[in-house]
């Protein structure tokens, strides 16, 4: 992994949450058929992360990050109040595996949400890992961008 090391604040990343600092941190969470946007600000060297569960918010309830719609345009506007620009910007994404056996497919269209938006902003994707029906692991280090990922399968 990262050679993590004691003086860098971790910070785990729980599913409908988003998290976006200029200070360094090593950011961990675990995907199934749920979808991570990792956005990297490459001239300042800072970044954000979101988690979310399924891909649009139907209008009912609270509009809050657990849809991917709306933890996207959050991310976006998160990263832009701390000094972003479009063309600071570089995308990786992550999950949108498909675990459960359903003709609906939510990993599949929690990834195209990711792209409408990135494609929307004009914010390249770099790296991503989307798909499949194993789930990951990623640990986000927000200064330097990198994302080291692993597969993790379902505990039978």
């Amino acid at each position: 992994m990262i050679g993590i090391t004691e003086n860098i604040s971790k910070h785990f990343l729980y599913p409908s949450n988003l998290f976006a600092s200029k200070e360094r941190h090593y950011v961990t969470t675990i995907l199934g058929s749920c979808v991570a946007i990792c956005l990297y600000n490459k001239k300042y060297k800072f970044g954000g992360i979101n988690h979310y569960m399924l891909p649009l918010w139907n209008g009912e309830g609270l509009a809050s990050p657990r849809y991917g719609n709306i933890a996207n345009e959050k991310l976006y506007e998160k990263m832009k109040s701390l000094g972003s620009l479009n063309d600071h910007l570089v995308a990786k994404v992550f999950g949108g595996a498909n675990q459960i056996k359903s003709t609906i497919n939510i990993g599949q269209r929690n990834i195209q949400v990711a792209y409408d938006l990135l494609e929307e902003f004009k914010i390249p994707i770099v790296a991503q890992s989307v798909g499949g029906t194993i789930g990951r692991k990623i640990i986000y280090d927000t200064y330097s961008g990198t994302v080291k990922m692993k597969f993790v399968k379902k505990e039978e």
